[in-house]
């Protein structure tokens, strides 16, 4: 038994040198233990004040609609869990194509003037929706930081690809016109985000709208998860504040952050939809939303179009938390309610992020992997719930 015990730590071992050596790196991760209390939380994490609340300044609740308990009563006085099914129970294609799903893409179509389609997670739709979409005849051109789950949609797919610095649409463009003219390629899809998780900032969909239109191979594919609920009048995405909803191909949002549910979503042409349906590997084969998610969404979807004094006040305090973190001579690439503060060696960010803790804010560093080697950070997610009072003394420990 001994022999047998040793021989299977053997076995497993590549996996424990690689956590030592994350953790020399300071780069370990782990679940923590988290009340939340509205806007506070208290979380069991070591390097925080474990016996303190903290206000909250890591969560993609930016609209602040999870800390408030009126959205969810009225939800469930008009709205009775009894009525609903919490489960599918089957994907969309046997048995799990309810009522609510119709309800939730027809509201979803009507606010933006062409078909949507449901995914359980932006995840979903990233790794399902690029391998559906290209063969060994596409090009992918990415922006080189964007989020993982379309890193992995691109690898999954059979595609061509290339990669242009950040947010550089010179180089973009020139990447395009040689693609345009090469008889190998049928299209070149653009793929990028609206606004970038790390950095904050916010792409100009309206060059890369012009780009598209100047070149007809040209795909445009945008991941607009961190803008919708939060940009434009009614609250549609960085799209609508753009005023380009209908030159954008594939328009990709998600539930699970200023809407406060679950699920994602895709606006593109009805025979587009028709395609993604009959191709789309993770909708094909999973379990569809529970009735009752969608149900929630379709009644939040309805509150946020009206929650403009909110965005308001969430890009007021957004660029009231940058203009402080320059004044420190701090460098803070950010355009949004995402704002990083870059320290650049690991150690640094993770001891300030203690410290901050520590005075009471839940912020958290971000360290490569997840962002480029030099470039740890700390970074701070803002809702609309804030005040600037409560923010005033978090800019004096920057």
């Amino acid at each position: 038994m001994q022999d047998r015990a040793l021989t299977s730590e053997m076995r497993y071992q590549r996996y424990a040198d690689y956590l030592d050596q994350l953790k020399q790196q300071t780069r370990y991760r782990a679940f923590k233990s988290i009340e939340h209390q509205g806007p506070m939380i208290r979380c069991d994490e070591k390097s925080s004040n474990a016996s303190a609340l903290l206000l909250n300044l890591s969560s993609n609740d930016y609209l602040g609609i999870n800390q408030q308990t009126q959205f969810q009563e009225q939800f469930f006085d008009e709205y009775p869990v009894a009525s609903h099914y919490l489960s599918s129970s089957s994907s969309r294609l046997l048995t799990g194509n309810f009522e609510e799903h119709q309800r939730l893409e027809t509201a979803l179509s009507k606010a933006f003037g062409r078909s949507s389609l449901l995914f359980n997670s932006g995840y979903h739709m990233n790794v399902g929706l690029l391998p559906a979409l290209t063969d060994a005849r596409s090009l992918i051109i990415s922006d080189e930081l964007i989020h993982a789950s379309i890193i992995d949609g691109i690898r999954l797919s059979k595609a061509q690809r290339q990669r242009y610095l950040h947010q550089n649409l010179i180089e973009l463009q020139r990447l395009v016109e040689v693609a345009q003219q090469r008889c190998d390629i049928d299209q070149i899809f653009i793929v990028t985000e609206s606004i970038f998780s790390m950095d904050g900032d916010v792409t100009d969909l309206q060059a890369l709208v012009a780009l598209k239109h100047a070149h007809d191979k040209v795909i445009l594919y945008v991941d607009d998860a961190h803008g919708i609920g939060v940009y434009g009048k009614v609250g549609l995405g960085c799209a609508e504040a753009q005023n380009c909803l209908l030159d954008i191909d594939i328009l990709l949002g998600t539930f699970g952050k200023a809407l406060a549910s679950q699920g994602g979503y895709v606006i593109c042409s009805s025979m587009l939809r028709d395609y993604l349906i009959n191709t789309v590997r993770p909708l094909i084969f999973s379990t569809a939303l529970p009735p009752l998610n969608l149900a929630w969404t379709c009644f939040i979807f309805e509150q946020i179009q009206s929650m403009d004094q909110q965005r308001q006040h969430l890009a007021d305090l957004s660029q009231r938390i940058i203009s402080a973190i320059h004044a420190k001579q701090r460098q803070c690439p950010s355009q949004s309610h995402i704002v990083p503060i870059i320290y650049g060696e690991n150690t640094l960010a993770v001891s300030k992020a203690q410290h901050m803790q520590q005075q009471g804010f839940y912020v958290l560093p971000i360290r490569p992997p997840t962002v480029a080697i030099g470039s740890a950070r700390v970074r701070i997610c803002l809702n609309a719930n804030l005040r600037w009072d409560d923010l005033e003394p978090l800019v004096e420990l920057i």
